[in-house]
Parts: structure tokens; C-alpha cells; sequence
């Protein structure tokens, strides 16, 4: 049975994101799903019904119907359905976590602002690329601001479902400006590769920053500091590569996925539903000061 330090979450769209993500909360001593949610029957919930978890075709209005004992709603579904999502559950006093790159509620990156997640209502989780750049982009900016940062995210087209591929312009969008907000650069440019090699590549992301008069000597640590930071809660985090030449500063960071569900290429998928989860398990903490992740 559920520790009472548990507290309840539901889970809207049971895609491979969703899946995966369902297969985290189970591993978590602080969270407890009730509820799984989708507009259609599909074979994620399916599988989510036959690990005896509660499930609705019944979409936001279901779940809305059923939101006593929820405290934590994650949004795994698409960015174009997160705004009337959001307009239902707003009144109900759930934290809804947006994992789609809808561009709405607030821009937060576990080891950047998580501190705030707890009292928020309405968290914006960017993107996949977004949460494994931004520390490091963040981190750097702590030593000199960048007058320009760029992000290119490569990941395997196997890893990209629909949504994804649907939501490729918000993706950019987002990610651009939330690049901007951490970093206080005045440009930023985002760029996405989805590649169909054999065997699929791993999810990669590489970074620049430029930057007046770099201090690699300063750096490295930021940086290293900030990647030891993310790896708390996402093991498969890795900085591969670390340049400073001039003006410019370059990183390359590597996610690999470490659950049972997803491919170990599928990183995109481990990083923003790791960050879910952590923001989730901060919310906990808040409501149960006494340890409830002591």
C-alpha cells in the first residue's frame, strides 16, 4: 500500500512518453497514479489498464470529473490541446505539468528554478532539448551573460511520434525563448534534427554561447557543477565535449535513456519525463516538510 506521504497523480495521453512516464511514477515512493487519460482507446492504455491503474477515454473532462485525491497533473498529450486542458483544471487547485511545447505556465528546469515548482500552479517543462541544454547554457551565463546562445538538438526519428513531429515550430518557439529567459542573451537560435540512421543515434544536444572574454578556468566547474546537478535525477545526462575558443563557448551533452520502456537512444524522452517526475516529487516534499524524500 501507498506510504499517506503519497500524494496523487494523473497522467493525460498514454503514448510512448506517457507510458514511460507512468513506469516512473510506479518506481516513485512519493507519487501514486489514479488516473490515466486519453481521448481514444489505444493500446498505451491498454497496457496502462492491464497494470491495474484506472484509465478514461473520457479525456480532461473525465479526469476533471475525477480530480479529488490529485494533486499533480502531467500533460504528455500535444501542445495544441494544452491550452483548454489548462482552462478546465485551472479552477480544481491540481499543479498541471505541461510536457508538450505549448509555451504556457512557467518555464522551469528542476536545477535552475525548481525551488519555485512546489507553490506553482501551472509549470512549463519547454522542451526535451530545453531541459538538457539550458543548466549548462544557465550555468555559463552565471560567468559572463551571452550576447548569443544557439541549441541544436539530433535525435532519432524513431524516438519522434506524432506529437512530436506536429509540434516541431512550438518545440522551437519554446525552447528559443526560454533559452533567452535563463540566459538573459539577447538572441537565441534553435535547430532540430531528427535523423533516420541505422543504428538509431543517441540523443544529442550541442550548445554555443558567445560570450565577451570567457574564463575556461571558470567554466569547467559551472558547467561540471550544473551537468552533477541533472545527473541527480537523470543518470543517463552526460557532457561529451567542452570548448572554449575566443569568444565562443561550445558544449555537447548526451541523455541516454536508462528505463525499461523506452530505447537507450531515446534520451529525449528520459530528460523531460526525469524532470517531470522530480518536479513532482519537490511537490510532495512541500506537502510534507517532515521528509517525505529524506
Amino acid at each position: 500500500m501507498p506510504s499517506h506521504r503519497t500524494i496523487g497523480v494523473a497522467v493525460l495521453g498514454a503514448g510512448l512518453i506517457g507510458l514511460d512516464l507512468l513506469d516512473r511514477i510506479r518506481r516513485s515512493p512519493w507519487l501514486e497514479c489514479r488516473l490515466v487519460a486519453g481521448h481514444r482507446q489505444n493500446l498505451g492504455l491498454t497496457r496502462a489498464a492491464e497494470t491495474g491503474l484506472l484509465t478514461t477515454t473520457g479525456g480532461i473532462t473525465a479526469l476533471v470529473e475525477s480530480i479529488d485525491g490529485i494533486d499533480v497533473v502531467f500533460d504528455a498529450s500535444n501542445a495544441d490541446a494544452h491550452a483548454e486542458h489548462w482552462h478546465h483544471l485551472e479552477p480544481t487547485g491540481a499543479l498541471l505539468v505541461d510536457l508538450t511545447p505549448s509555451n504556457l505556465g512557467t518555464a522551469t528546469v528542476p536545477t535552475v528554478n525548481g525551488a519555485d515548482a512546489p507553490s506553482g500552479r501551472h509549470i512549463s517543462l519547454i522542451s526535451c532539448g530545453g531541459q538538457a541544454a539550458i543548466p549548462l547554457l544557465h550555468a555559463i551565463a552565471q560567468h559572463r551573460t551571452p550576447h548569443y546562445v544557439e541549441l541544436v538538438s539530433t535525435g532519432a526519428g524513431r524516438s519522434a511520434g506524432r506529437a512530436t513531429r506536429l509540434n516541431l515550430d512550438e518545440y522551437i518557439d519554446t525552447t528559443q525563448r526560454a533559452a533567452h529567459h535563463f540566459t538573459g542573451a539577447p538572441t537565441a537560435k534553435v535547430l532540430v534534427n531528427l535523423s533516420p540512421a541505422t543504428p538509431p543515434p543517441p540523443f544529442r544536444v550541442t550548445l554555443t554561447a558567445l560570450v565577451d572574454a570567457p574564463d575556461p578556468a571558470t567554466i569547467l566547474p559551472l558547467v561540471q557543477a550544473a551537468a552533477q546537478r541533472v545527473r541527480a535525477f537523470a543518470p543517463g545526462y552526460a557532457v561529451t565535449a567542452l570548448e572554449t575558443v575566443h569568444d565562443r563557448v561550445t558544449a555537447t551533452v548526451e541523455v541516454t535513456a536508462t528505463g525499461d520502456r523506452i530505447p537507450a537512444h531515446a534520451g529525449n524522452l528520459e530528460i523531460i519525463n526525469a524532470a517531470a517526475i522530480q518536479v513532482a516529487e519537490l511537490r510532495a516534499d512541500a506537502h510534507h516538510p517532515e521528509g517525505a524524500r529524506s
